[in-house]
């Protein structure tokens, strides 16, 4: 079996792309609308200085720019239908603010309907099988809250988005599983729980022993070999995944990245304390961009210092605690030095440096969510206000991000659940007549 050709729909800045590349796969083309993210993406597939190994095989039809799912679909359907019987998966993970638990839950939301577009994306290109990436809170029903609910029997069930999607699939002829996966169990030092949806086409699932599901047993497989491939334990830290990125005591140099103003700093990277930092090295000595280190005031600095002292590490702050501080945000976390971190999101004040009083930098989020060091973010490093939901600066597209080590993991998994169905295949495949004389 060759190896397998994908296309990344919702690509963000490629942490599933990246994933995928790992497990030996070969990017065909991606999808991203941000023109930040999708900058990120091309310096890191696209362009002529990014690795060989992970240049995606662009397709000469497609201008090599920041495209919306729609206008894809708008301008290339016929391509796409072009393109079947070539990809093998169809990756994809629509946006998930509408479904978040760490924000409001938005029903009607417009990003939570992208998902129908991805359905008509795998029907345009009919792949041998997909991938699609979201919270939790896809598979929860949205409740709202002046709605008083009747006894079961009186009215009708409601469905989750997950269900909508898993029923638009399977009329299409996809078989579809879906499973929870904790990102820190792969080897990323990171708590981050995901919905993780596979759909293998029907006509290939058959012959798959448990069919979709089969490719979760084979991840759980997946996940040991890996641990023991790149020498990482069962729980990575956060100490270990940063502790080489840490400031105090060190020499910190201007900051020289085209997209920050003057007047910031970053720090240096140290020599390497773990096996995991040494991983996300690799062969790459040159020093990481996105280093920059955020300018607090001498009383932020002071008040994130008591808290460090005085506050459990490794759980959410509760509301009298963010109260007793004068802190108004829900959502704040004091990083566990011996402990994999929270889930990394798209704020960047939501998580504190386990032994510095400060917020995490991109590089170090990028870490977390196991970004190699020579993976480089480009746009601005964050944004505020109604911006937030219209830019995807480096902030977001990390905490947007599918941790790379799980999408390696996924990748390999669906590779194996494909090269299964091609065995199984030439096993039934009726054996060829014996050749006869010649009546000639």
């Amino acid at each position: 079996m060759n190896a397998p050709r994908f296309v990344d729909l919702f690509a963000g800045c490629g942490g599933l792309s990246l994933g995928l590349s790992f497990s030996g796969m070969h990017g065909i083309f991606a999808i991203e609308r941000d023109p930040m993210a999708y900058q990120t993406f091309a310096t890191n597939f696209v362009a002529s200085s990014s690795p060989d190994h992970y240049r995606f095989k662009w397709p000469s039809w497609l201008e090599q720019r920041a495209w919306g799912i729609d206008e894809l679909l708008d301008d290339h359907k016929h391509n796409l239908m072009q393109l079947r019987g070539t990809v093998d998966i169809l990756a994809g993970g629509p946006p998930c603010q509408g479904f978040s638990f760490a924000g409001r839950r938005v029903e009607d939301d417009p990003r939570n309907l992208l998902f129908q577009k991805y359905v008509e994306a795998v029907d345009a290109i009919r792949p041998a099988a997909l991938i699609l990436e979201n919270v939790p809170g896809m598979k929860v029903v949205h409740r709202p809250s002046n709605v008083v609910e009747l006894p079961v029997g009186q009215a009708p069930r409601k469905r989750s988005f997950y269900d909508k999607l898993a029923e638009s699939l399977d009329s299409i002829g996809y078989d579809v599983e879906a499973m929870l996966v904790d990102a820190s169990r792969f080897g990323v030092p990171q708590k981050r729980s995901r919905l993780i949806a596979v759909g293998i086409r029907k006509d290939l699932s058959k012959w798959l022993d448990g069919r979709a599901r089969r490719v979760f047993e084979l991840l759980e497989e997946t996940r040991a070999v890996q641990l023991r491939e790149l020498g990482l334990g069962e729980a990575v830290s956060a100490e270990e995944a940063i502790s080489d990125l840490e400031t105090v005591g060190k020499c910190l140099r201007a900051c020289e990245d085209p997209a920050s103003p003057a007047g910031f700093l970053e720090g240096r990277r140290a020599a390497a304390a773990s096996t995991y930092q040494q991983l996300m090295r690799g062969e790459e000595n040159e020093a990481p961009n996105s280093m920059r280190l955020a300018r607090h005031r001498d009383d932020v600095r002071d008040r994130f210092a008591r808290i460090l002292a005085e506050c459990r590490r490794g759980v959410r702050m509760d509301d009298q605690s963010r109260h007793s501080y004068g802190l108004r945000k829900h959502r704040i976390y004091p990083l566990s030095a011996s402990s994999p971190a929270p889930t990394i999101t798209t704020l960047p004040d939501d998580v504190l440096h386990y032994s510095e009083p400060r917020i995490l930098t991109v590089r170090e989020s990028a870490r977390l969510q196991s970004f190699p060091d020579w993976f480089q973010f480009a746009g601005k490093f964050t944004t505020g206000g109604d911006r937030r939901t219209k830019e995807c600066p480096r902030y977001t597209q990390v905490g947007n991000a599918v941790p790379p080590l799980l999408a390696r993991a996924i990748g390999i998994a669906l590779s194996n659940a494909l090269m299964e169905i091609e065995v199984a295949r030439k096993q039934h495949e009726p054996a060829p007549l014996p050749a006869v004389a010649s009546l000639r």
